[in-house]
């Protein structure tokens, strides 16, 4: 049942790239200009499902999903390294495979932010816009405390049951990710059908671990070049719409957007969470589809 409601909402027939001997699943809908849509933690490409069918008739439209993430392959420890550079690593190896190195526009949420921004820090003449939901390329905010539920998560053994044993993770952040229009128990079943066992979740509690909070952690480091390499990008169209009711990335990474990119088109919507393309999606798709029209070369 659940799996004919995805072939309805998420009519696409993706394809899959071997990476060292894993399946790395993505979407690659249309012709034209290549617009690359990072999905973060714990969500997948389903995320981008209604942009994509927007823009498939004029833009060339990929979508991976994240080894451990979506219907990509999910494995072990043993066979892959949850970390930051190696997200940035798989990214470049499917942009280059699909010889895809020019007038990128990247479309950025959550954690894909980071994997996003360091590839284009790493490739700067490839990218020529950006489009920021939801998300951050830079460490933690200043005023911004870490939330509890991430700390439990990233540090704890009940974190690691949490989200292993009970797939709170996922299931939490599709009830709390929509906030002016919730979710529907049958959309929220499509969020977590990847993350269906303790194997399967693996993903969604790494990329909480990785999440490098002091120097000497993993990624600190990539983080802090990407954070002071993404200055760079003053100078190209940007287009930032934020929920504004995420309670991790609130008003102080929007703050922070704003300061470093005065001249970006910001959207906010005080009554919208995480999940902004859910949430606000007859608004915020129109306006990303004529953002990409209005700037095309």
């Amino acid at each position: 049942m659940v799996k004919s409601a995805l072939k309805k909402e998420y009519p696409f027939n993706g394809k899959r790239l071997d990476l060292d001997g894993l399946g790395y699943h993505y979407l690659d809908e249309g012709t034209g200009a290549p617009v690359v849509m990072l999905h973060g933690n714990p969500s997948w490409s389903f995320y981008y499902r209604n942009l994509v069918l927007a823009l498939r008739d004029r833009y060339r439209c990929i979508a991976p999903d994240h080894i451990g993430c979506g219907l990509s392959d999910k494995p072990g420890d043993d066979r892959y390294e949850y970390t930051l550079s190696r997200r940035v690593a798989d990214l470049e190896q499917l942009l280059d495979t699909l010889g895809v190195m020019e007038n990128i526009t990247l479309v950025v949420h959550d954690w894909g932010g980071m994997i996003g921004m360091a590839y284009a820090v790493r490739h700067p003449e490839r990218i020529s816009r950006l489009v920021i939901l939801n998300t951050g390329a830079f460490h933690l905010p200043g005023k911004k405390q870490f939330p509890l539920s991430l700390i439990i998560c990233r540090d704890t053994v009940l974190g690691t049951l949490l989200v292993r044993g009970f797939n709170a993770f996922s299931a939490g952040a599709a009830h709390v990710g929509c906030k002016r229009n919730p979710m529907s128990p049958e959309l929220r079943a499509l969020y977590r059908l990847p993350y269906d066992s303790w194997r399967n979740r693996i993903a969604t509690l790494r990329f909480v671990q990785d999440i490098p909070l002091f120097p000497g952690d993993p990624g600190y480091d990539l983080v802090s070049a990407v954070s002071d390499g993404i200055g760079r990008f003053s100078a190209l169209p940007m287009l930032i719409c934020w929920g504004e009711r995420d309670f991790v990335f609130d008003r102080h990474f929007l703050a922070e957007w704003r300061q470093r990119f005065p001249d970006a088109e910001v959207h906010g919507y005080p009554d919208c969470g995480h999940y902004i393309l859910e949430d606000a999606k007859e608004e915020v798709v129109p306006l990303i589809s004529g953002f990409l029209d209005r700037t095309e070369q």
